[in-house]
């Protein structure tokens, strides 16, 4: 072997080295959801199996933070669509939130589509779920993505030792979370204030948990979501066929008259936690709290990371429902 030969092995063996070291590790997820009142957590979803098809995500569970009767079936659908049907699903048990479905989409779907939870009382309690799946990861590891209300999260700060750790609900959470990606609040016309939809439905949850969480904190305010609009080309994509994801959508526009698309809210906190804001969006540091009432009010400090808009959001929402189309690789029967 000459030296030229030897030189080139050399280059093609740090080559394949350098990308075998950038290749990013799945990221483990617990994503928490009040999937039902509105369909934006659908694509929320629909994004989170995408990335975990493309090897960028581990879904270790799936949670409800609504008590509505659609919630664990609904997710059961769509976990089993796209070939997870083993996903531990869990729900609150308790009476409140419980938000319904107007649009009778979640009704749908769940009248179309196979799924093993027929009904909620065969999900796990959340916070036991949240409890016994983080006491299994590595410390420093999981990132929970919370697109509703807080319900679940303040309940499981609050949590005691049980069979599956002797650690508090927050001292778990410290040891074994590396993130909270949240899509909550916001910041209105005035600069400072907001009254947003999953902070206000449960205030003092999300008092809890801005006041207590242990980690850091990602927040995709409301005025994010609002600019992003996704579905159009999902339902009129005529080779998407037996998808509960269009069908969802598809009910769901047709029922509000809306030729537009929906705000795509819950899928900015899906993109972001698992690929990070750039190159759609920046960061800005600033502090919270959160009023009896629900408003939020920004107030010294820098302990949240809040989005930004870095992208048009027009190219934004392309990218977002191109994944939204994503297919399964072996769809279940109906």
């Amino acid at each position: 072997m000459n030296l030229k030969s030897a030189s080139l092995i050399l280059l093609l063996l740090f080559a394949i080295s350098f990308c075998k070291a950038q290749k990013r590790n799945p990221v483990p997820v617990i994503f928490d959801t009040d999937i039902a009142g509105d369909y934006d957590d659908v694509g929320a979803m629909a994004l989170l199996h995408t990335f975990a098809d493309k090897g960028e995500a581990k879904i270790l569970a799936t949670i409800s933070c609504n008590a509505f009767e659609t919630t664990a079936p609904t997710i059961s659908v769509i976990n089993t669509y796209f070939g997870r049907p083993e996903i531990p699903i869990g729900i609150l048990k308790k009476s409140k939130p419980n938000k319904d479905c107007p649009q009778q989409w979640a009704q749908a779907i769940i009248a179309g589509y196979p799924h093993n939870i027929k009904s909620n009382s065969q999900a796990v309690e959340a916070v036991s779920l949240y409890r016994k799946v983080l006491a299994t990861q590595t410390d420093g590891s999981v990132t929970i993505i919370s697109v509703g209300f807080f319900t679940n999260l303040a309940d499981l700060l609050r949590s005691g030792a049980d069979k599956y750790s002797s650690l508090t609900g927050e001292q778990l959470v410290k040891q074994k979370v590396k993130k909270l990606v949240s899509m909550a609040t916001g910041i209105g016309t005035d600069g400072k204030t907001f009254s947003e939809y999953n902070v206000n439905v449960d205030a003092a949850s999300a008092q809890e948990v801005f006041k207590n969480w242990p980690t850091p904190i990602t927040l995709s305010g409301f005025e994010i979501g609002e600019k992003i609009l996704t579905g159009i080309r999902l339902v009129n994509n005529y080779p998407i066929q037996n998808s509960p994801i269009k069908d969802a959508f598809q009910v769901a526009l047709e029922k509000d008259k809306n030729t537009v698309g929906r705000n795509s809210w819950d899928e900015t906190a899906v993109l972001t936690a698992i690929r990070g804001a750039k190159p759609y969006f920046t960061y800005r540091k600033l502090d919270m709290e959160i009023k009896d009432d629900g408003t939020n009010v920004i107030i010294p400090g820098e302990r949240f990371l809040y989005l930004q808009l870095a992208m048009e959001p027009a190219a934004i929402a392309k990218d977002i429902e191109q994944l939204m189309m994503h297919q399964p690789i072996k769809k279940p029967k109906r």
